[in-house]
């Protein structure tokens, strides 16, 4: 994962330990409320400048979700006719790659590692 988009995830990670969503009765739900409960970024104007912001390619971010898909559910299911849909399960998967990499089962230890 790039390091902006890591930097800018963590960000809306702790917002949202920030606000009390992401809580210590809900550490099963972290990446569902974080990356699932709501559209990242809305827009295809606002997506294809986010890609451009992060430099991914669209194909780069294209392939990323057919291959977690075809790994996970043994086909693809995100339509990638456009930058909004591309760029919201990009970074879901981006996001549960990061929650990942955290292995946090506390809040309070999720904010020190961000």
């Amino acid at each position: 994962m790039q390091n902006t988009i890591r930097l800018e995830l963590e960000s809306h990670i702790l917002s949202l330990v920030n606000d009390e969503v992401l809580t210590n009765d809900n550490v099963d739900e972290w990446h569902h409320l974080a990356f699932n409960e709501d559209y990242y970024l809305i827009g295809y104007w606002n997506c294809e400048q986010w890609l451009n912001k992060h430099d991914v390619s669209v194909f780069e971010a294209i392939s990323t979700i057919q291959e977690y898909e075809q790994d996970n559910f043994g086909e693809s299911y995100t339509k990638v006719d456009n930058a909004e849909s591309v760029v919201n399960m990009y970074v879901y998967i981006m996001g549960e790659e990061l929650l990942t990499s955290l292995d946090c089962d506390d809040v309070e230890v999720l904010r020190e590692d961000l």
